[in-house]
């Protein structure tokens, strides 16, 4: 169902208001991207359905693309997802969740990119660390790491979502299990504090002099969290869907807006993920949400170990014929499924930048239209 309220409408609406703000250059013209998408102003496309009985025509405004837009990232999830189908192991695969204290939140704001780069680099070398060391598993194991900054009420709150498989390679090629029982792949409590002392240090090394901010840091536990591991490929794929390109607000949890705020629905965890209301005033909602505007060329999702690239050329098609391939079922992605008859797949038959498609499109689609209408017509005479 079609939400009532877009973020992207909100945003049209307050051009204005976004073009004397203090927001840079960039997240404007991220906000600008987001207000157009799927409106005349970046033209259309029309698609049309292959299936035999059908061949129905589709016009539709084209997307702005823009990876911080809602509307945008439902195909992009969808794509993503069976690539990562392909390189699937048939073992388990744990969830961790690296979380930055509030204390750098200042730091996220003035050099995000240095902070957010910290956090994968961090991350990954204490994953690589103990899966390195013999005493948990002595393996050369791999991650897909995915970067959150918000919280529910839009608040900055950067965590890393990871997923990282139940064991790793050896250097003789084999797979090496991680131990069977294990609720977790490491122990928490020790990486957290290895996380830390790693990302302080890091900081140091890149400049960061501040003597109070490295005190507070110190003077409070880090938070790992980590589930249970995932027992079959569909939940990992469940998963993943779930958090690659998630934004900081769906488009479907804005319950109203006005032209001076803005109401949107957020889960209480505190209180067992019950929903609450948070009301906010326009211009502050275009403010927390441009937050999480992430910089420039900033890659969001990145794989590591023997999950890289590089990695995945030595190791992976080996470890596939060691474990198997976990089968998961096909099916044609819904944003490429027809609308109409439900069984056919939508073919891009054109493209057009203006208003409205060419004469010889727009002939075909009121075509399509007058026969609608004397069918409706047929079938209420019938009845």
């Amino acid at each position: 169902m079609r939400p009532l309220f877009e973020v992207g409408k909100i945003l049209k609406l307050h051009e204005q208001t976004i073009e004397k703000s203090r927001l840079n250059g960039w997240q404007k013209r991220t906000l600008f991207a987001l207000s157009k998408c799927r409106t005349a102003e970046l033209g259309g496309h029309i698609d049309q359905c292959n299936h035999a009985a059908c061949g129905y025509l589709h016009m539709s405004y084209n997307s702005c693309r823009n990876r911080h837009c809602p509307k945008c990232q439902g195909h992009k999830r969808e794509e993503w997802i069976e690539k990562r189908e392909d390189e699937l192991l048939r073992v388990g695969y744990y969830h961790v969740v690296f979380t930055l204290p509030s204390e750098l939140n200042q730091l996220a704001l003035h050099n995000p990119r240095l902070l957010y780069g910290t956090l994968y680099k961090v991350a990954w070398s204490v994953i690589k660390g103990f899966g390195d060391n013999p005493t948990f598993l002595g393996a050369k194991t791999g991650m897909i790491a995915i970067l959150h900054t918000w919280g529910q009420n839009l608040s900055l709150h950067p965590h890393l979502h990871c997923i990282v498989p139940a064991g790793g390679v050896k250097e003789n090629g084999r797979w090496k299990h991680a131990p069977k029982g294990n609720d977790f792949l490491f122990p928490v409590k020790e990486m957290s504090t290895v996380f830390r002392a790693q990302f302080v240090a890091e900081l140091r090394k890149n400049g960061v002099k501040d003597k109070a901010l490295f005190d507070a840091l110190f003077s409070k536990p880090w938070v790992i969290y980590a589930k249970k591991p995932f027992r079959n490929a569909s939940s990992v794929v469940e998963y993943l869907g779930r958090y690659t390109h998630k934004i900081a607000i769906s488009n479907h949890r804005i319950v109203s807006a006005d032209k001076n705020h803005v109401t949107f629905r957020v889960k209480n965890y505190k209180k067992d993920g019950v929903n609450e209301l948070v009301k906010l005033k326009t211009k502050e909602f275009i403010r927390r949400f441009s937050l999480h505007i992430l910089p420039k060329q900033f890659v969001r999702i990145r794989h590591f170990g023997f999950l890289s690239s590089t990695g995945k050329r030595l190791h992976l098609e080996n470890l596939q014929k060691q474990l198997g391939k976990p089968k998961v079922k096909e099916k044609i992605s819904d944003h490429l499924r027809c609308p109409k008859c439900k069984k056919g797949q939508l073919v891009t038959k054109c493209l057009y930048a203006g208003r409205a498609p060419p004469k010889y499109w727009l002939d075909l689609l009121n075509q399509q239209l007058n026969k609608q209408k004397e069918e409706s017509k047929k079938i209420n005479i019938t009845v």
